[in-house]
């Protein structure tokens, strides 16, 4: 008890000293407010004794989230401004808040105890779409782009960006840039030519390359997996889930990531691997019901086309993708190969950039892990659009949403001129994205070897303030 006194004690000195910041609306003096006030002021500070002295001041209802994973969210989002509150009752709050590292609106809703001091009830923190007041204005695309340069210089210059930036319209390339180095150890910087690791973004290839299977009469998208892989482990597995599942992460298939996965991480070296160890394993819910991202589900592919064709995974990609495309950067070597112009890849710990070499696994996959280059991933979407990896109507599908705004291993987002297609991706030290704009004829590529949402971010800036209109 004398503890929790102690801790509420810190909290209210932490209140009492959190003023709104010039500019940011007043915080109600009500219950609800006294806790979102004290939220804040502890969730900005980044530092883990205070987010311990809030939770013991303001008990949760339900499971508490581990300082850990708010600390790396604190990392990721720099933390937030208050932009306005939008519901205020005794017990009960809902505020706008911008991320202070990116142009991010989130809505926080927090409800409280009548006691004293309160109980949380519910506090949920989810970003949404920006009111039309608080969006970021379009600008003509040579200050869109002059804005993007400054913000990547702005960067680089705090060791918050190292990677590469693409940005292309109708074919031709408007910028491409470099910031930061792809090796601290020796120095050599960021060039247009550094092969970044590319995390998930391999999932568009493993997509493509289903999609030409089906395309060539070679199997169907309502086939069970069981049909090829005549001697997967769980039966149930095998006889219920479709490749079309399994391409929309509906598969209910699960994921390679967690204990298993650290445990065996560079004795997994083939798909195969991966189906020994996880092939076992049961259904976490009925195929086609419910979107859950499944790494799982993308190695299943990559078994599929394996036995289809009777290649492996890696060469069929490179032939039937990576070269029609003219992709001459992009591979998934093993990492105890030497792969020229390969940036190492940093992750932020204790406030330190550091080597992610212990993260990662044994070789890229169909589900993710391979290497590329920002002009590389430009060739990728050229070849999509011009029809030359998959037909028109094929790729139409691929990007139309099925579920949860994700088509055929394809995320699809916005509406209208500003609806684009592409996939991201990131694990500790690495962060790619691809966007795709059909309509306005712009591709976006952004890559880097630190934490997401290091490259994720940069493609963000430019997208909220590029010229909207084909």
């Amino acid at each position: 008890m004398i503890a929790s006194w102690r801790a509420l004690a810190a909290l209210l000195a932490i209140v009492l000293v959190a003023a709104p910041a010039a500019g940011q609306p007043e915080i109600p003096k009500t219950p609800a407010g006294r806790v979102f006030t004290a939220w804040l002021a502890a969730f900005n500070s980044a530092d883990a004794a205070q987010l311990r002295a809030f939770d013991a001041a303001f008990p949760r209802q339900g499971p508490t989230p581990p300082v850990e994973d708010r600390l790396q969210f604190r990392e990721m989002t720099g933390g937030f401004n208050l932009v306005r509150i939008e519901k205020s009752e005794p017990q009960a709050l809902t505020a706008l808040l911008r991320e202070k590292e990116s142009d991010t609106i989130a809505r926080l809703e927090l409800e409280v105890s009548a006691d004293d001091p309160p109980k949380i009830l519910k506090s949920t923190l989810e970003a949404t779409p920006p009111p039309p007041d608080l969006a970021v204005p379009r600008m003509s695309e040579a200050d869109a782009l002059a804005a993007l340069v400054a913000h990547g210089d702005e960067l680089a210059k705090s060791d918050r960006f190292s990677g590469a930036v693409l940005v292309a319209r109708h074919g031709k390339v408007l910028l491409q840039k470099a910031w930061g180095r792809a090796n601290r150890e020796t120095g050599a910087p960021v060039t247009l030519d550094t092969r970044f690791r590319i995390g998930s973004m391999n999932k568009m290839f493993t997509s493509v390359a289903i999609l030409q299977l089906v395309q060539a009469g070679k199997l169907s998208l309502d086939d069970p997996i069981g049909k090829y892989l005549t001697d997967y482990p769980n039966k149930d597995v095998a006889s219920k889930v479709k490749v079309r599942h399994l391409l929309t992460h509906t598969g209910g298939t699960g994921d390679i990531f967690g204990p298993d996965f650290d445990k065996n991480r560079l004795s997994l070296k083939t798909h195969a691997d991966y189906l020994k160890l996880y092939g076992a394993r049961a259904l976490d819910g009925e195929p086609g019901k419910q979107f859950k991202y499944s790494n799982y589900g993308f190695v299943l592919l990559g078994a599929l086309i394996e036995k289809i064709t009777g290649m492996s995974y890696y060469d069929y990609v490179d032939r039937k993708i990576f070269r029609p495309a003219g992709m001459t950067s992009t591979a998934s070597l093993a990492e105890n190969e030497k792969v020229p112009n390969r940036s190492a890849g940093y992750m932020k710990r204790d406030g330190a950039w550091v080597p992610n070499t212990d993260t990662l696994p044994w070789r890229g996959t169909s589900a993710g892990g391979g290497y590329s280059t920002v002009g590389d991933l430009l060739r990728f979407a050229e070849a999509l659009e011009s029809g030359k990896l998959i037909s028109k109507k094929m790729l139409a599908e691929a990007t139309t949403p099925h579920i949860e705004g994700y088509g055929y291993g394809f995320g699809i987002r916005g509406e209208g001129a500003l609806k684009s297609y592409g996939h991201g991706g990131g694990a500790p030290g690495m962060n790619g994205e691809l966007r795709v704009y059909p309509q306005l004829g712009t591709v976006l590529v952004a890559l880097s070897n630190l934490d997401p949402p290091a490259a994720t971010r940069m493609v963000d800036f430019y997208a909220t303030r590029m010229p909207a209109t084909p």
